[in-house]
Order: structure tokens, then sequence, then C-alpha cells
């Protein structure tokens, strides 16, 4: 039964991959008006947008834990993933240097995908529900944990010793080092515990049964985009600015 689930596709987390993927796209695009091409745009730094922002990674990373027991081959997956992250990692030093991206969203799935492989017999003994439960706080504690403290936006709990915070190891882990600066920047912590909040839903549903049932609906259209999430990602930032360089170029023409 196990292998029968994990070799199945279900049409609504594509769907939803696929919503994502065309959420962050438009986010991307505003935010290269802004930061690339210098745009004035008040809105695009207030709370509602910060939340929304906000809420596309969330959302993208617990969808990415939900989905790892389903597919096949984790450890060649999150090294394609990695290998993707490589390929930001010099794009955006290279072309973009006051942009650039280090320890990414990708380089952290990637990383999330081996860590989840390595310790999945261990942390399947725990119950599905206190998974959840215990994953959530966590996340929600640790949000933090890159400013120097434990606790959730703009409620900081405790402040954390500065000796934690030494190098690019650290960074990585979530101790980030002092002068660090990357456009996009996800450590392990806090968000393997969000990862691992999908990874134990996952789990729940299962338990229920609910898989077939619920999940077999879908879009076509946002399913395709979402079956292809990696070349999608990779894709779509190089693909907005060349489209917003050729609509400035051609602007300044005239």
């Amino acid at each position: 039964m196990a292998e029968q689930i994990k070799k199945t596709r279900y049409a609504l987390l594509d769907s939803l991959r696929g919503l994502l993927l065309l959420e962050m796209t438009v986010y991307h695009y505003l935010w290269d008006l802004v930061y690339l091409f210098e745009q004035e745009l008040p809105w695009f730094h207030n709370d509602l947008f910060y939340w929304w922002q906000q809420s596309i990674c969330w959302r993208f990373i617990f969808l990415s834990g939900f989905s790892w027991p389903l597919g096949t081959r984790p450890v060649q997956r999150a090294l394609q993933v990695l290998a993707g992250s490589m390929l930001v990692l010099v794009a955006t030093h290279v072309f973009v240097p006051r942009q650039a991206v280090t320890f990414g969203v990708l380089f952290f799935l990637g990383s999330a995908m081996l860590l989840l492989t390595l310790l999945e017999r261990q942390l399947s003994r725990v119950r599905a529900g206190w998974g959840v439960a215990v994953s959530g706080a966590l996340f929600g504690i640790t949000r933090n944990i890159n400013d120097g403290y434990l606790g959730f936006e703009q409620w900081n709990l405790l402040k954390l010793p500065e000796q934690l915070y030494l190098n690019k190891l650290t960074t990585y882990v979530g101790f980030t080092e002092a002068g660090f600066a990357s456009s996009d920047y996800f450590s392990l912590l806090p968000w393997f515990f969000l990862y691992l909040a999908g990874y134990y839903s996952w789990r729940c549903c299962a338990a229920q049964g609910v898989l077939p049932k619920i999940f077999s609906w879908g879009s076509r259209c946002l399913s395709l985009c979402g079956r292809r999430s990696l070349l999608v990602y990779l894709l779509h930032q190089p693909v907005l600015y060349l489209l917003l360089t050729l609509f400035w170029h051609g602007k300044s023409l005239f």
C-alpha cells in the first residue's frame, strides 16, 4: 500500500504547486521592477504585501514536505534541486551581484530532502498528529532565529548567544553571521520544521485514507506547471528579466 501511494501523482498537489509558482512569478515580476529596475511601488513594502510574500514561501515549503513521501528516488531528486540551486548562485553572483542568492530556497529544499531521507526511519516513529503539532510549534518559536532571537515575527521571546552566529556553516543552519547578505535566504532552521509539518500532515491524510478521495482533483494547466516545478522555477526569473529589459529598452528608444 505504501509503495502504491509513493507511485501515485495527485492532481490537486500538482495544481497547488502550479498556483504557487504563478504567485511566485507575479511577486518576482514586482520585485524585479523595484530592486532591478528601480521603479517606485510604495505598496510593495506594506504589511499586506509582506504577508502575501511570506504565505507563498510557507505554503511552498509545507507542500514540498507534504509531497516528499510521494516521490521516487529522493536522493537523486535532492541532488537535482541542489544542482539547480548552484546554477542560481552562480548566475546571480555573475549577472546581478548586488542581489546575489546564497543559501536560497532551492538549496534549502535539496538539503531538506536529503535530511528527511536520513532521518525518516526515526521520524516515522512519531505519531503523525504529534509530529504536526510539535513541528509547527518549533517553526513558530524559531522563526526569528536568523535575527538572533527565539520568537515569531515581531515577538522576540529570548535573545540567543552571539557566539552561535559565527560563519557560513552556522549561517546555513540558521545562525546568520554578521554582514551576510542574500536576496533569497532560507536556512535549515526554522524552515525544516515547516517542511516536517508538511511531511507529518501527509502521514495524517494517508492514515485517514483521504488521499485518493480529495487529492485526485486538479486543474490541467496548473498541474502541468506543477509537475515541472524545478524547470519553471529556474526559468521564470531569466525570462522576466529579459522581458523587462526589452520593455524598458524599447521605452528608452521612443
